[in-house]
């Protein structure tokens, strides 16, 4: 089973692969992959809030320390800081210890390079091909030659100024007030301070981990209490971040969700009208709405649309030169800012968006119509059942049912056992119906 997936390495804690053991092997690997002959040989490790992440971390830097490479610690921060430190301090690489969205039993490992982008799949592979060898590690160094690890105390204070960088200075939050949702997570100090020093009065949420409650019942991922807390609160908006905030979502002043593609589809105008937004293009995934398509089309600007993960939108945005993309499920890269969806970026962009324009969020979004559209997750013992000939004939069924009125997608999860069925199109019953029909086949399948 690949070590792997679309995000890194992932899986419940002491359950392969995410064992101290394997962990260890883990960072020697990556230590022999990326160590280099001189220079600094410095990898940056942050983490989020999980309990597991003390076990992560010592293992990891077990390995990585043992084969001759340092490392500097800097404890929970989301992962766009460790994309950025490891870029603005010229290190050989970052490592986040997260499970991003998963609940807190589960944990993951996710690699940057020294250009703060995620490792390429041939590194990862090198990386994954060592892990599995028994003498991989034979050369290991002795004596002064093996690794040091270090604590890094101002961390988040550099990315708390990196992200203010990010808006014009002089500009103030003063007369917004904002309910935050740190989901328990990495961002849990980060963003308030970010908004509070800005001049915005914040209200937080979610905003004291205990290592368990990360992701649970909050965050970008249940929106429920962030919009009840809006009401409440008489608030402008709405933020809520997920686990290593990477992702960011709203909710307007009248308890609305307004997601990655409205976001993004804001934007992608501002940008145009500014002339910066390159070749009129926008990058977002498969699962994009077709409403958000159609309203940047009527604005002239075009969609180009990848596999799904923020991983690939940073492929096809690198490869053409594109400098705004992301996903439904709130990240958001702005490739002007960091080479990641960035949580308290996105999320500090869309409040200066609001004071520029000096009109409520719930105007901003009010001509974007969404096509509806129903997301089904199914647990599978084996991801490979997608492939099953009945499978297929229940896809080609739905798609002739549609007509052309929508469109059907399933595929595999890359983070979780999973089979997502999505289904989009003007009438909600239709998609509902054909998304079940789809999802039941599946399960029945599966037993």
């Amino acid at each position: 089973m690949p070590l792997f997936g679309t995000d890194g390495i992932r899986g419940q804690v002491n359950l392969h692969p995410m064992t101290p053991e394997t962990v260890v092997k883990v960072g020697m690997a990556a230590a022999k992959v990326l160590r280099k002959d001189r220079g600094k040989n410095m990898i940056v490790i942050g983490k989020d809030t999980r309990i597991s992440g003390y076990i992560i971390e010592s293992a990891l830097t077990a390995g990585l320390c043992s084969m001759g490479m340092n490392v500097l610690l800097v404890g929970p921060i989301p992962t766009p800081g460790v994309a950025f430190l490891t870029r603005a301090m010229r290190l050989d690489a970052g490592v986040v210890i997260s499970a991003s969205h998963n609940p807190y039993e589960d944990n993951g490992i996710k690699f940057f390079g020294s250009d703060g982008f995620k490792l390429p799949d041939k590194v990862e592979e090198e990386i994954e091909r060592l892990v599995m060898v028994d003498d991989s590690f034979s050369d290991r160094p002795h004596g002064r030659d093996v690794g040091k690890a270090f604590r890094m105390e101002d961390a988040s204070g550099r990315y708390i100024e990196f992200i203010k960088s990010t808006i014009p200075r002089g500009t103030s939050l003063e007369g917004l007030k904002v309910v935050v949702d740190c989901a328990n997570g990495a961002a849990y100090k980060i963003t308030p301070k970010v908004l509070a020093e800005l001049g915005a009065e914040v209200v937080t949420i979610n905003d004291t981990p205990d290592g368990i409650n990360i992701n649970a019942g909050c965050g970008s991922t249940d929106l429920k209490q962030l919009k009840e807390k809006v009401l409440e609160e008489g608030a402008d908006v709405g933020i809520a971040h997920d686990g290593d905030a990477d992702r960011t979502m709203l909710v307007d002043e009248k308890g609305k969700e307004v997601d990655g593609d409205m976001m993004l589809a804001l934007w992608a105008v501002e940008l145009k009208k500014e002339d910066r937004l390159f070749d009129d293009t926008v990058v977002v995934t498969v699962m994009t709405n077709l409403g958000v398509e159609h309203y940047l089309k009527r604005k002239g600007i075009r969609l180009v649309r990848t596999q799904v993960g923020d991983r690939y939108v940073v492929e096809e945005m690198r490869r053409e030169g594109y400098i705004l993309g992301g996903e439904q499920s709130g990240h958001i890269i702005f490739f002007e800012y960091n080479s990641t969806g960035d949580g308290p970026i996105t999320a500090l962009q869309m409040l200066y968006l609001l004071k520029k324009k000096d009109r409520p969020l719930s105007e901003l979004v009010s001509d974007i119509y969404l096509y509806p559209q129903v997301l089904m997750n199914v647990k599978v013992s084996s991801k490979e059942i997608i492939q099953n000939d009945a499978v297929r004939r229940a896809i080609e069924d739905a798609e002739r049912q549609l007509d052309g009125s929508g469109r059907v997608l399933v595929r595999p999860s890359g983070t979780e056992p999973k089979i997502r069925v999505m289904a989009e199109g003007q009438d909600r019953e239709r998609i509902e119906a054909v998304a079940q029909e789809i999802a039941d086949v599946i399960k029945r399948l599966d037993g």
